[in-house]
């Protein structure tokens, strides 16, 4: 059986008519107060009591009728104690977005929120700076509408599985395929977000979060719809070693080192195990190993994933033995699609499958991190209660909604026709041509609330002054018709540029769709190829996510491709910004582009990374006959990249892999050699993977003439330890601003200990002796090797799983297990 509305993607999707298909229960804070007695009353209201102290009295005062009433997404409150009602299904992917717990207006105040690119095109930036800022301005406009009664206090966002199959319909909402950028990405992500740092409050020194955000989809959740395998119902046969190696990294920042306030668990199963009834994955990874309690934090379901244990996973035989199971084995909140299917929460409880000491326990997770936003507090005494509506879509936000979008543009070809020099008025005529040329939504791509505007490439040239043409193009049709084509090559027969604007949009990727094929459609290979016979510049831009772009890149006559994904609310303008030298291309592939027959080597089911039968490998880590890599970008420049020596100190430190702080090593020298168990013993950090290892001193030199940003990469390899090996890791970045023509810029990429490290067959991350080697840029520029001496040293213990949820990649089925007592009543 499969859900009537798959998630929330497609309300938000529907923009404007988002406030139509909502549940009505908006933010409305307690009244300690003027409430009643036994709210005022109540240890919850006291600030000077801790958040777990206040939590269990609100809850405990609670009878089983309440407190069943607040185990979904649309918790119901309980009058009698004052506690209003709270939807806890808000959005806001890249912007306060379309959802059950934000009520936009038709117009006027609390009609918009900025909206930046999608996740995708700003981590191509590799700057995590930027990425801080952009989740300090949506946490701020989150604040401003959970004042007005208007938006929630937790968002399910951020989306942060790894994007490594390039036909998963949702791969634009993450940021890339490669876990260490993804894990640089989340922590600053959250810092801005929550507000906190592993706990620390931040700017505002109140000690209260900005907002709860919630990581998901935990975990190995990466297929939508393929070959009739839908995620509702699908078993994703996951190793140990790819588990703790790729499919976890970015959830053990989120809790283990941001203690982000809430995970949310997938439809998926995981060997055998759907991932919302997983105590595997819930209890002893997350809570146990990870250490997830600091804040009783708390796990949320996907919405209707419940509802799928037993309809689609047939993992119980009762949606009440479903509810029962999932909060026994840590999953806390039922999220539902409103007018679809019926969690049974009643059920659970007096059909005996859950116990109200487990109720009580999930009850006081989700309360405690509302105590920690201030939900129970005086407005005075929380500064966050003072943003309104004046601080949404400001002009630093709309600034920093455009440079979002060309710091993320990637340029994956250029015959020197870029930058291009638009002459106004009548000297230059331009030819805009294809289906993103006049795109108003698609910019947005999916989990968009409604943006104060969305400028399209034609309205950037309008405000240009340009002499323009425009004519519109196929999208995904196989054969090129002649309505296309006719207006397309009479509009570049007149023009002096022909500018093509195509791609794909989310009308053939999206949540619940995913692709099968990743070359570019043929309809459109064939216009751009007739307009590209002109004989005149013709510069594509590539929007939505990745293609195969070979025909392009080979085409002689094609003089520049540039990706822009989906580039937000001023995407237009943006583009221009490249196009005309504005602002110089810095941005850097954030997944590998495939070839077309990619699609028909492995199928999507296939979760293993390594290479074997049926599989090339994935990831530019263990796939190499790549169109072009992971981390490839151009400039309108030339750099020279080399390691330099000396200490790091004057140097401009890189942060972008989240440790950015000094480590106190020096910088690494080349065929040195260091101890494995010295560098263990200087280190105080609480988990041996975040140690310091030295930081690598580089030097990077504009032989050009155009100034411009450098995103430095890093990379590492080793045949040290078990085969096989991975080609290549990613060990650092960081990005580095406006190098002018003839200087030479320094920076320090920092590395710990676990970028070094690798997963052995059980999951233990392990340090091993000897010869490692450096790899600067892509194409990689320099190479520096060294070599760690000493004994090899665990610095992650992996929990091992139960017996009868192991698979192993060498066989033809997982491993299961009888599922006894499924279903039956607990004690």
């Amino acid at each position: 059986m499969k859900n009537l509305i798959g998630t929330s993607a497609l309300l938000g999707l529907l923009h404007g008519a988002a406030a139509q298909l909502q549940s009505g229960i908006y933010t409305h804070y307690p009244d300690c107060v003027n409430g009643p007695d036994l709210l005022t009353s109540n240890l919850v209201c006291d600030p000077s009591a801790s958040p777990a102290d206040r939590a269990a009295a609100i809850i405990n005062a609670m009878n089983i009728t309440e407190k069943l009433a607040n185990l979904l997404d649309v918790a119901n409150g309980t009058e009698r104690l004052g506690l209003p009602p709270y939807e806890w299904w808000s959005e806001a992917l890249h912007g306060v977005a379309g959802s059950p717990g934000v009520n936009f207006t038709y117009e006027g105040d609390y009609s918009y929120a900025t909206s930046f690119p999608m996740p995708i095109l700003f981590s191509a930036a590799f700057n995590d700076e930027l990425v801080l800022d952009i989740a300090t301005v949506i946490s701020t406009e989150a604040r401003a509408y959970s004042n007005a009664a208007r938006g929630g206090l937790d968002y399910f966002t951020p989306n942060i599985n790894p994007f490594k199959d390039p036909r998963w319909g949702r791969g634009s909402e993450t940021p890339g395929e490669d876990p260490t950028r993804i894990q640089g990405y989340v922590k600053s992500l959250l810092i801005g977000l929550e507000d906190t740092d592993n706990g620390a409050f931040n700017s505002s020194g109140s000690g209260f979060k900005k907002m709860i955000a919630t990581c998901k989809h935990f975990a190995g959740y990466d297929l939508e719809d393929w070959e009739g395998n839908i995620r509702y119902g699908f078993d994703a046969f996951i190793t140990t070693q790819d588990l703790a190696e790729y499919y976890l990294p970015p959830f053990q920042t989120c809790a283990r080192d941001q203690n982000v306030g809430s995970i949310m668990c997938s439809y998926n199963a995981v060997n055998g195990v759907p991932a919302c009834a997983d105590s595997y994955l819930q209890e002893t990874i997350l809570r146990e190993h990870w250490g997830w309690t600091k804040d009783n934090n708390y796990i949320t379901s996907d919405c209707n994933a419940i509802w799928d244990i037993f309809a689609n996973h047939n993992y119980t035989t009762s949606s009440a033995a479903a509810e029962g199971i999932s909060l026994v084995n840590g999953c806390d909140n039922a999220c539902i699609v409103a007018n679809t299917y019926v969690t049974d929460v009643n059920g659970s409880y007096y059909g005996g499958f859950v116990s109200e000491d487990v109720i009580t326990t999930a009850l006081i997770r989700q309360y405690e991190a509302l105590i920690i936003a201030g939900y129970f507090d005086p407005a005075a005494s929380n500064p966050y209660r003072a943003i309104g509506w004046d601080q949404v879509n400001t002009p630093y936000a709309q600034e920093l909604a455009r440079t979002a979008a060309t710091e993320g543009m990637t340029l994956l070809k250029n015959d020197g026709t870029l930058p291009y020099k638009f002459a106004n008025g009548t000297d230059c005529k331009v030819a805009l041509i294809g289906m993103w040329a006049n795109a108003s939504y698609q910019m947005q791509g999916g989990y968009s609330g409604p943006a104060p505007y969305v400028h399209s490439p034609l309205y950037a040239a309008q405000q240009l002054g340009l002499d323009y043409v425009y004519a519109n193009g196929p999208i995904n049709q196989s054969t090129l018709t002649s309505n296309y084509s006719d207006a397309a090559m009479s509009a570049a027969e007149s023009a002096d540029v022909i500018l093509y604007f195509g791609g794909i949009d989310i009308s053939v990727e999206s949540e619940a769709m995913d692709r099968y094929q990743i070359a570019w459609p043929q309809s459109q290979l064939d216009l751009i190829s007739q307009l590209a016979s002109l004989g005149k510049p013709t510069i594509v831009l590539e929007l939505g996510s990745m293609l195969d772009a070979t025909p392009l890149l080979d085409n002689k006559n094609i003089s520049a491709l540039v990706w822009a994904g989906y580039p937000g609310q001023d995407g237009g303008p943006a583009a221009f910004d490249i196009l005309t030298g504005a602002v110089a291309p810095a941005g850097r592939l954030p997944v590998t582009m495939y070839p077309a027959d990619y699609v028909n080597q492995v199928p999507m089911t296939n979760m293993s990374l390594r290479s074997g039968p049926g599989n090339p490998g994935r990831t530019y880590k263990w796939y190499d006959d790549a169109v072009l890599p992971f981390a490839y970008g151009l400039h309108y420049t030339e750099f020279k990249a080399s390691f330099s020596g000396g200490a790091a100190s004057g140097y401009h430190h890189g942060n972008g892999n989240g440790w950015g702080h000094g480590n106190g090593w020096g910088s690494v020298g080349a065929h040195g050699q260091y101890n494995i168990q010295s560098l263990l013993s200087g280190c105080t950090e609480a988990h041996p993977d975040l140690c310091a290892f030295r930081s690598v001193a580089i030097s990077v030199h504009n032989t050009g003439d155009v100034t411009s940003d450098y995103a430095a990469v890093l990379f590492s390899n080793t045949t040290a330890g078990p085969a096989p090996y991975p080609l290549k890791s990613l060990a650092s970045y960081t990005r580095i601003h406006s190098v002018a023509p003839g200087q030479t810029a320094h920076a320090s990429l920092n590395m710990t200990l676990g970028v070094l490290a690798r997963r052995d067959e059980n999951g233990n991350q392990i340090l091993y002796p000897g010869e490692y080697n450096l790899l600067l840029d892509v194409p990689t520029q320099t190479t520096m090797s060294f070599r760690l001496t000493g004994q090899a040293a665990v610095l992650d213990q992996w929990p091992q799983p139960p017996a009868n949820q192991t698979y192993s990649a060498a066989e033809d089925c997982p491993l299961y297990g009888p599922c006894a007592a499924l279903g039956q009543p607990v004690e």
